[in-house]
């Protein structure tokens, strides 16, 4: 459920016209619900009330501030896998008791800061990071709250390059190694181990992979256990899915359950890391058509969104729902594209619309995770402003940038 809906034949976002924002600020802009947020939050919060449970949205899937700041003031902690995410939780307010540091690649100046702000918690991904982590923790005199990323070598059954949960895939420590490494850790001075992590993909839209990783997960929690390790402290990472298209995935509540059962009577204090779960469907992408191009064989509605602004189809042949804002019924078979100079500039072949105008308004859903953070420049075009709605009101809470923006971020050498 989202707050996008038609009022008189019109797209609103909650209280606010979708035309009145685009008239002041300009298309193409992205707009974020907030009552979708929050709702999206409290039902996955509540279902999981039962189980002692820290939500840590995943940032990496809408890092803005203000979205981070909605989420923040409903308790939300925050799942990071940069300094800079790190920096724009602490900044939104997300307590550092709330925030886990994850991801593969971690620097010491990162893993410093980590450390200096004491966050949550850091999820380990190697024995090189762990060496790398207890060096640091020792030249600031403090010990590392520690969980270990493991890999169950779990197929996710999702998109190939959003599986992160298989053997050849590179996140995390195999599931066969586990033991050896806590082994290590427990004899190192710095750091502090607090228990495991997992996490093995995301846009799951069945249980399945997730009850079998969180069985091979409590096993080794007993495992470790049983080699004298104290765990106390179980992150499940994310993943659960959002209806795209004709997907169905659980409901929150029957993840809950799923996951109570999985993990009952470990004792384990549990965090969880949803991202496009929370922020996917609360967001839209509104864009303004150039023109409608008809040819002998295919028709092109053209518009002034490119891959840029939203790449998800490009990238991961990803499925967005696309509807005119002036509701009418659609009786013409056209594809969706940008201008940009690539053949990949496609937002939806194939689909049914009405025979738009140039000028007319269009609205590109479910992009609210993983739209503007993945945006850029290519093609020199300007990244486009984010916009917040709340009840009847709205604000711009990123800008569009200028022309003179783009450019003064080149510096031209001194020798010509």
């Amino acid at each position: 459920m989202d707050h996008f809906n038609y009022k008189n034949g019109e797209l609103f976002a909650e209280g606010v016209s979708l035309t009145k924002i685009a008239n002041e600020v300009g298309t193409p802009f992205y707009c974020y619900s907030t009552a979708t947020l929050e709702r999206h939050y409290n039902v996955f919060a509540g279902a999981l009330k039962d189980v002692n449970a820290t939500i840590c949205f995943a940032v990496k899937a809408n890092s803005n501030l203000a979205v981070l700041k909605t989420l923040a003031s409903l308790g939300a902690g925050g799942d990071c896998v940069s300094e800079g995410e790190i920096r724009r939780c602490l900044a939104a307010g997300i307590p550092a008791s709330k925030i886990v540091f994850s991801g593969v690649g971690k620097t010491k100046g990162e893993l410093e800061f980590a450390l200096k702000n004491n966050i949550m918690q850091i999820n380990v991904e190697s024995e090189v990071e762990l060496c790398s982590l207890n060096d640091v923790a020792s030249s600031l005199g403090k010990k590392a709250p520690v969980s270990f990323r493991i890999n169950p070598d779990i197929d996710a059954g999702t998109h190939d390059k959003i599986s992160t949960g298989r053997k050849d895939d590179k996140f995390g420590i195999a599931y066969e190694q586990a033991r050896d490494i806590y082994a290590k850790a427990a004899k190192m001075d710095n750091i502090q181990i607090r228990g495991v992590a997992t996490h093995i993909g995301s846009q799951l839209t069945e249980l399945q992979p997730f009850k079998a990783a969180f069985a091979k997960i409590r096993t080794l929690v007993e495992d470790l256990r049983e080699d004298g390790h104290d765990i106390t402290h179980l992150d499940l990472g994310g993943g659960l899915g959002i209806p795209y298209k004709d997907q169905i995935p659980p409901s929150p509540d029957e993840y809950a359950k799923m996951v109570a059962e999985a993990t009952d009577g470990l004792g384990c204090e549990l965090a969880f890391e949803p991202g496009r779960l929370i922020a996917g469907n609360a967001g839209i992408l509104v864009s303004e058509v150039i023109y409608l191009k008809k040819t002998a064989h295919r028709n092109f509605l053209v518009i002034d969104a490119a891959m840029n602004d939203l790449i998800r189809p490009t990238l991961y042949e990803a499925y967005h729902e696309i509807v005119p804002v002036v509701e009418r019924e659609g009786d013409l078979q056209m594809d969706i594209v940008g201008p940009i100079c690539e053949t990949g500039d496609v937002f939806g072949k194939e689909r049914m619309l009405p025979d738009l105008d140039a000028g007319e308004l269009i609205a590109i859903r479910s992009c609210g995770a993983y739209g503007a953070v993945m945006s850029c420049e290519y093609n020199s075009r300007l990244l486009i402003p984010e916009v917040m709605v709340n009840g009847d009101e709205f604000a711009v809470i990123r800008k569009r940038e200028s022309y003179d923006d783009m450019l003064d971020k080149d510096k031209i050498p001194s020798w010509f």
